[in-house]
């Protein structure tokens, strides 16, 4: 699948949307990308999976933070047969107080998944959570990077960001 095939795609679901809209930074945008709209369509959502399992290879795990991340993680998951973890945004206060849901995390090499990069705050977030546990690192796989300086903050951690699509090839694409 074409980049072009995968825009039509996220349009099409109506994932890609042009107005005014709210960011949750506070910034304003002529355009909102609602990846979550995309990956609730299983049709899509598989589209969009076999996309990324290209990048899969050589992984033991596979990680992304609650919850724009899980359907992709778990469906990547289900095409590769590479397990996953789940990233939560604050550790448990109860139970067995995790932070990652799933396998050991230490000296696995784990490929990051992200639905939608802005800043880069949660798929940040996601990485020092990881290294923290000794994982092994080296990119990130995120459908949309809507280039507001994720790459940069993720080279700054000697980490890749691979977008399947940036925000300046589907404005491109209008």
């Amino acid at each position: 699948m074409c980049k072009k095939e995968l825009i039509d795609l996220l349009k099409n679901c109506e994932a890609i949307k042009f107005g005014n809209f709210i960011l949750t930074s506070g910034e304003s945008s002529d355009y909102y990308i609602d990846i979550k709209k995309a990956i609730t369509d299983p049709i899509v959502l598989n589209k969009i999976t076999k996309k990324i399992a290209k990048y899969s290879k050589n992984y033991d795990l596979i990680a992304g933070m609650e919850l724009g991340a899980v359907p992709l993680i778990v469906a990547l998951s289900l095409e590769t047969k590479i397990p996953y973890v789940i990233i939560r945004k604050t550790k448990r206060t109860h139970g067995t107080s995790k932070q990652i849901e799933g396998g050991n995390v230490k000296d696995k090499k784990i490929l990051i998944i992200e639905d939608v990069t802005t800043s880069g705050g949660s798929v940040i977030e996601t990485i020092k959570i990881l290294k923290k546990q000794n994982a092994i690192l080296d990119k990130v796989i995120v459908v949309v990077d809507r280039e507001n300086g994720a790459n940069k903050k993720i080279e700054n951690l000697n980490l890749k960001l691979i977008p399947l699509l940036s925000i300046s090839e589907i404005i491109n694409n209008k």
